[in-house]
C-alpha cells in the first residue's frame, strides 16, 4: 500500500509521523550542500579510492572510486545535517562490555558524544591516518581504541585496535562497525538518486560475510566491504538511535556486528539469530584487532569473481537457499584452504554429502532439506575461517501451494451475509497470531478487500487456482468474483463501470449502527477512510488485482472442462480487458507509473490476440504503448505514489521489451539488479528491496527491510525474462529464481502466507497478518518455471526439478507446484501448458530432441494445451510437436490418457 496525497512533502511527513511520532522534519529545509571546506578535511588517495576524513572526528566524509571522483559512497552531502552528537559516520565503532563475572553490560559509541580525536603521528607503513578515540568516549571506558585508515593492495582498510588497560579481564559482548553509505533519497528526483545514491545488502555469513554497496542505477563499480583477518559478519544491527528520521526516502543505517551476545541476551532474546551470538574476553593488557577492507568490483555480476581474487570463501547454491524437501540441491564452495568440517544446525535439518570437485577447484556438495524451517550450514576451513549459509527448508512446492489454498478458502473465508460493508463472500485479511480474521482495522484498506493490503488474500487465493486448480476452491472464488468483486469492489454499472474502489470497508460511525466499530482500534488517522474516500476509483494500483481475477477465471473456463460454471470464458476475458482500459481512463494520474503486477496486462493482450479479438487488442495495445513511450522518454521511470519505488520496474521492463524499447529495458534490468542481490542466504537471495510496507500492510508496523515481500517475486518476472533471452547468464537465473522462491519461503506449515518476514534481529520472524502478500504470489504463479541448463563449471543444473542422466538423455523430473512450464536453456526453448501438467522433460544435447511426459487426464483436464516458444539461441529454427497440430489459438491440443503419455518436440529447419 502507498499513500495517496497531493505532495511528496506531505507523504514524507506522514511517514515520519507514523514512524517516530512527530512531523516536524521538513525535507525542504535541508541544505544538501557540503559545508565542510577543504581546509577541514584530511584527504588521501590509493590506486582505487579517494578518501577524505573530517579533521575533528577522522570519520569518512568522502569515499570515492578513483575512476569517478565525483561520486561519493558516503553521506558527505548531508554533512550540514548529519554532524554532531548521535549521528553515525563511517569510521565509528560501538561496543558493549562488562568486567568478567559481572552481569550488566555497559554500552558505548564513538558517535554518542563528539569530541576531537587525538591524531597519532607514528603511523607505520601504509597507514594513511591513525587516531586514539579516547577523547570521544566516556572516561570510564576500560579500553583504549585506536583507529587506522590504511592502504592495502590498492584498496582501503578501516582497522580498530582495542586494548584492555585494566587489571581485570573484560568481556566484549557486542562490537559493531556502522555501515554509513548514502541511501538517503530525501528531496531528490529519480535521476539524482539513481546517479548519486546507493543501496547496500549484507551477506551475514561470519568470516565469509560481506556487504555490497551498489548505485541505484546498477552501474559499477560496486563497493565491497570485506572482513579483515578475523572480523566475522555475525549480525546486522539497525542503528535506530541515529537522529536522522527514517521513512519512505530513508531506510536507515545498519552496522556490521562482529560480536552480538550482549544484544542476544537482551533486546534480541526472543529471536533466533542467523548466527550463533559470540563475545570476546580480553585479558589485562591484551589487544584485539578487527577491521574491514574496501575493494571494488566492476559490476554486480563480478562480485563473486572479486571475492575469489581477494581470497574470500564463495558459495553458490542451486536452486538457491529456499529448499523444498523433494529437491536434490547442490552447493559449490571455493576457497584457498581445505574444508575441515561441515556442521548442520539444527542437527539433521539438512542432509549434506560430498560430491566431486570441479575442474577449477569448486567443491560440490549434494544438499537435501529434511526438517521444515530455518537451517544453518557451518563450513570450517583449515585456517580457522568459518562460513555460514542459511537455508529455509519448506515442504514440496505442490504441498506448500495446496496448504496455502486450503488455508485461504477455509480459515480466511469470510461468509458473513449480514456484513454491512458487503464483503461476503470473500477471502479476507487474517491475523495469524490471534488466529482470527481482520474485519476491522484503522487502515481501512486492510479490512476492505482492496489495495494490496486488503486485496492480498483474495488475490493469493485466485492466483493459486492458476497454479493448482481445485474444484471446490474454484467454486468459492467464482462466488467471490461474481458476488463481491463484480458490483462491489468493482463497479458493474454507472459512470464508474469497471472502476475499482479503494476499499469496501470505511469508517463513518454516524451513518452506521452503534457497535459497528471497535473502540479498541484507533480510527483517528488519515487511514480510516470515509465512505466517500473508500469509493474513489482513482488509485490505479488496485486495477491489476481485479484484472488478474477476471483473467484467471477466463483461463480456467477456457482451458478446463466444467471447472467454471457461472459465467462464460468470453465474459471474463471481456471484463479483464475493460478493467485494464478503465485503469488508464479512470485512474490516469497513477497509471503514468509502472504498476505492480502490470505484467497481467500483457497476458490479457496476448490472449485477446489468440482469441482473434483484434479490436480490443488494438485498443489495449495503443493505450499501453502510450504509457511505454512516456517511460522511454524518462531516464529512470521508477516512481509511484512514492518518490522512489521498486514496484513499477516489472511493468516498465515488460512493456519496454514488448514494444522494442530495449535500451529502457536494459536500464530497468540494471536498476533491479541494484536492489535484488544473490547471496548465500535464503532471506536476502533474490530479495528485492522493500522497507516501508509493514506500515501499510503489516501488523508490526515499522520502517524495516522486508524479507521476501511481494517485490521479490514481481521483480523476478523481468529478471527471468532477461535470462530466457540470455541463457548463458547464470547470474540472472540465480537472482530471478531466488526471488521466485521467495514467494513461498514465508508460508507456514498450516498454509498461512504473511506479508513478509521481519529482518530486524530483535524479531527475525514472519509478520502477524497476511496483508499484501498476494501480489507476490501473482508473481510466482505467472512466472513459475522449471529450468534446465548446463554451465561450463557446474555442469547440468535444474531449477524447479531433479536431474536424472540416462545414456544420451538428460531428464528433469519437475518439482514445481504447477509443473506447467519448462525452459531448456541450451536450445532456448520454452514449453508451457495452459492445461495439463508435465511429469518430466528429457533433452538430448546431441540431437536437440525433447521428450515430455504428461500427467494422466482428470475429471476437468481431458486435453492439454501447449505453447512452444523459442528465443532462437540455437539459430533460426522451428519447433514442432510430432503428431499434434495447433488450434486456432496457436496452442497444441494434446488429448490426455488414463495413463501418462509421452510427446516429442523436434527442430525443423
Amino acid at each position: 500500500m502507498k499513500l495517496q496525497k497531493d505532495s511528496i512533502k506531505k507523504k514524507f511527513q506522514i511517514i515520519v509521523l507514523l514512524v517516530i511520532g512527530f512531523a516536524v522534519f521538513d525535507i525542504n529545509a535541508i541544505a544538501l550542500e557540503d559545508s565542510i571546506s577543504s581546509s577541514n578535511l584530511l584527504s588521501y588517495s590509493t590506486s582505487n579510492f579517494n578518501l577524505s576524513l573530517d579533521q575533528s572526528s577522522q570519520t569518512a566524509i568522502v569515499l570515492s572510486p578513483a575512476s569517478d571522483h565525483e561520486f561519493n559512497y558516503t553521506t558527505g552531502e548531508w554533512t550540514d545535517v548529519r554532524h554532531g552528537d548521535g549521528y553515525y559516520q563511517l569510521g565509528d565503532i560501538t561496543f558493549r562490555i562488562r568486567e568478567q563475572g559481572q552481569h550488566e553490560w555497559r554500552g558505548y559509541s564513538t558517535a554518542a558524544k563528539r569530541n576531537p580525536v587525538e591524531m597519532l603521528e607514528n603511523r607505520g607503513a601504509g597507514v594513511l591516518s591513525a587516531a586514539n578515540l579516547s577523547n570521544t568516549l566516556p572516561e570510564d571506558v576500560p579500553l583504549t581504541i585506536t583507529r587506522y585508515w590504511e592502504e592495502i593492495d590498492g584498496g582501503l582498510l578501516l582497522r580498530f585496535e582495542l586494548k584492555n588497560i585494566t587489571t581485570e579481564s573484560i568481556e566484549i559482548g557486542a562490537l559493531g562497525i556502522p555501515m554509513i553509505f548514502n541511501n538517503i533519497l530525501n528531496n531528490k528526483h529519480l535521476d539524482e538518486v539513481h546517479s548519486e545514491n546507493v543501496f547496500f545488502d549484507p551477506y551475514i555469513g561470519m568470516d565469509a560475510g560481506y556487504l555490497q554497496v551498489v548505485r541505484l542505477s546498477g552501474e559499477g563499480p560496486v563497493l565491497l566491504v570485506l572482513p579483515y583477518e578475523k572480523t566475522p559478519f555475525e549480525a546486522y544491527r539497525p542503528l535506530l538511535d541515529d537522529p536522522m528520521p527514517r521513512g519512505i526516502t530513508f531506510e536507515g543505517f545498519h552496522e556490521w556486528m562482529v560480536h552480538s551476545k550482549a544484544y542476544a541476551e537482551n533486546e534480541w532474546k526472543e529471536a533466533k539469530q542467523w548466527n550463533e551470538p559470540t563475545s570476546r574476553v580480553l585479558a589485562p593488557g591484551e589487544s584485539y584487532t578487527v577491521g574491514l577492507k574496501f575493494v571494488l568490483a566492476s559490476d554486480v555480476q563480478s562480485i563473486e569473481e572479486t571475492l575469489i581474487k581477494n581470497h574470500r570463501p564463495v558459495a553458490v547454491g542451486f536452486p538457491g537457499y529456499v529448499l523444498p524437501q523433494d529437491v536434490h540441491a547442490s552447493l559449490f564452495l571455493k576457497y584457498d584452504k581445505a574444508i575441515q568440517s561441515i556442521k548442520v544446525e539444527p542437527e539433521g535439518a539438512l542432509a549434506v554429502h560430498k560430491a566431486e570437485t570441479t575442474p577449477n577447484g569448486w567443491s560440490k556438495f549434494n544438499v537435501e532439506g529434511v526438517k521444515w524451517g530455518r537451517a544453518r550450514l557451518s563450513v570450517s576451513f583449515d585456517d580457522g575461517t568459518l562460513q555460514t549459509i542459511n537455508y529455509k527448508v519448506i515442504k514440496p512446492e505442490s504441498k506448500v501451494v495446496e496448504d496455502n489454498g486450503r488455508f485461504l478458502t477455509t480459515e480466511q473465508w469470510f461468509d458473513d451475509e449480514n456484513d454491512p460493508f458487503g464483503r461476503a463472500p470473500s477471502v479476507i485479511t487474517y491475523d495469524y497470531e490471534n488466529k482470527e480474521q481482520v474485519v476491522q482495522d484503522g487502515r481501512a484498506w486492510v479490512a476492505g478487500l482492496s489495495d494490496e493490503g486488503g486485496a492480498g488474500s483474495w488475490l493469493n487465493a485466485i492466483m493459486k487456482q492458476l497454479v493448482q486448480p481445485d474444484p471446490e476452491e474454484v467454486a468459492k472464488m467464482e462466488d467471490f468474483v461474481n458476488r463481491t468483486m463484480w458490483g462491489g469492489i468493482q463497479y458493474s454499472s454507472g459512470e464508474h463501470k469497471y472502476g475499482v474502489r479503494k476499499s469496501l470497508f470505511y469508517y463513518e460511525p454516524d451513518s452506521m449502527p452503534e457497535g459497528t466499530y471497535s473502540d479498541k482500534i484507533n480510527y483517528n488517522t488519515w487511514a480510516a477512510w470515509s465512505k466517500e474516500a473508500s469509493e474513489s476509483v482513482g488509485r490505479s494500483y488496485n486495477y491489476p488485482h481485479v484484472t488478474a481475477a477476471h483473467w484467471v477465471m477466463y483461463r480456467l473456463a477456457r482451458n478446463y472442462m466444467g471447472l467454471v460454471t457461472q459465467r462464460s470464458w468470453e465474459w471474463y476475458l471481456e471484463n479483464a480487458y475493460h478493467t485494464a482500459i478503465a485503469m488508464v481512463e479512470q485512474a490516469p494520474y497513477y497509471a503514468r507509473f509502472g504498476q505492480m503486477e502490470g505484467t497481467i496486462f500483457i497476458l490479457v493482450l496476448e490472449d485477446l490476440k489468440r482469441e482473434g479479438w483484434s479490436d480490443q487488442a488494438q485498443k489495449l495495445e495503443k493505450v499501453m504503448r502510450k504509457r511505454a513511450e512516456h517511460w522511454a522518454s524518462l531516464n529512470y521511470p521508477f516512481g509511484s505514489e512514492m518518490p522512489w519505488d521498486s514496484t513499477g520496474q516489472e511493468e516498465v521492463y515488460m512493456w519496454s521489451k514488448y514494444f522494442g524499447f530495449d535500451e529502457k529495458a536494459s536500464i530497468t534490468l540494471n536498476a533491479i539488479l541494484a536492489y535484488m542481490p544473490t547471496v548465500p542466504h535464503w532471506g536476502y537471495n533474490g530479495c528485492a528491496r522493500r522497507y516501508w510496507d509493514f506500515l501499510f500492510a503489516g501488523k508490526l508496523s515499522r520502517v524495516e527491510r522486508q524479507i521476501h515481500h511481494y517485490g521479490s517475486a514481481l521483480n523476478a518476472i523481468p529478471v527471468l525474462h532477461a535470462y530466457k533471452e540470455d541463457p548463458d547468464n547464470l547470474y540472472l537465473l540465480r537472482v530471478g529464481y531466488g526471488g521466485l522462491m521467495g514467494a513461498l519461503s514465508n508460508i507456514t506449515k498450516e498454509g498461512f502466507a504473511p506479508c513478509a518476514f521481519h529482518s530486524f534481529p530483535s524479531t527475525l520472524n514472519i509478520d502477524g497478518i497476511s496483508g499484501d502478500y498476494g501480489p507476490g504470489f501473482l508473481g510466482y504463479s505467472v512466472n513459475t518455471t522449471s529450468f534446465l541448463t548446463k554451465h561450463v563449471e557446474f555442469g547440468w543444473i535444474a531449477m524447479g526439478g531433479n536431474i536424472v542422466a540416462e545414456d544420451e538423455w538428460i531428464t528433469m523430473e519437475l518439482t514445481t507446484a504447477a509443473r506447467s512450464r519448462v525452459f531448456i536453456a541450451p536450445v532456448g526453448i520454452e514449453l508451457s501448458l495452459n492445461a495439463g501438467r508435465f511429469k518430466s522433460v528429457s533433452f538430448n544435447p546431441e540431437t536437440n530432441e525433447i521428450k515430455a511426459v504428461l500427467d494422466a487426464e482428470n475429471n476437468f483436464t481431458p486435453v492439454a494445451f501447449m505453447e512452444v516458444k523459442s528465443n532462437n539461441v540455437a539459430g533460426e529454427t522451428t519447433w514442432n510437436v510430432l503428431k499434434f497440430t495447433k488450434n486456432d489459438r496457436g496452442l497444441y491440443e494434446i488429448p490426455l490418457k488414463r495413463k501418462a503419455r509421452t510427446i516429442r518436440i523436434v527442430q525443423t529447419n
